[in-house]
């Protein structure tokens, strides 16, 4: 029954950030497999060369089979109004950079995404990288994309019901409670 796993306490919106290959994308495919409804997977990288499409490969291996690939880019608004079931979006930080380096108006984007996924029924799990712990970049444009990211993703995590930080494979609950199975 569409919509029963509202009824059952699944996040409606759930954000899963952490580092670099600390886990996140595995944690919130569980996540979405969880709900037990069909699975839309939203991509937002793009290929620019030969060792990104072998990670973007190499992801889709990861997930295995019955997922719907949508790629999104830039279009996250569009794709997520026409994604049924479970929606994996992953991830929020190559968007951002999609956005950024496209010089788009980021405010106007940044807000209609957020509203999009609060308009959305439900569930979707917004993967995103944490940037801020790091140096603090040499270069203007990427101290402010890492300003960007931050406030991002402070915003996702305030519309959200689950927040889950994850270091090294491991998930740290920050806001609401995994669901049964999401691990």
């Amino acid at each position: 029954m569409p919509g029963s796993h509202l009824l059952q306490g699944f996040p409606r919106v759930s954000l899963v950030v952490g580092g670099a290959r600390s886990g996140k994308s595995r944690l919130a495919e569980g996540l979405v497999r969880a709900a037990g409804l069909p699975l839309t997977y939203i991509a937002t990288a793009q290929a620019w060369d030969d060792e990104m499409a072998a990670r973007i490969a190499q992801h889709r291996d990861d997930r295995g089979g019955g997922w719907q690939t949508v790629e999104a880019p830039r279009d996250l608004c569009g794709a997520l109004a026409g994604a049924q079931g479970a929606v994996l979006v992953d991830c929020a930080t190559l968007w951002l950079t999609n956005v950024m380096l496209a010089e788009g108006d980021l405010g106007t984007e940044v807000a209609a995404v957020l509203a999009a996924l609060q308009a959305h029924p439900g569930p979707v799990v917004v993967v995103s990288n944490e940037v801020g712990w790091g140096i603090v970049p040499e270069n203007a444009l990427a101290r402010r994309f890492r300003d960007e990211q931050g406030r991002l993703n402070q915003q996702i995590a305030a519309l959200a019901d689950l927040v889950v930080g994850v270091m090294a494979g491991l998930p740290m609950v920050l806001k609401g409670a995994l669901p049964e199975g999401a691990r």
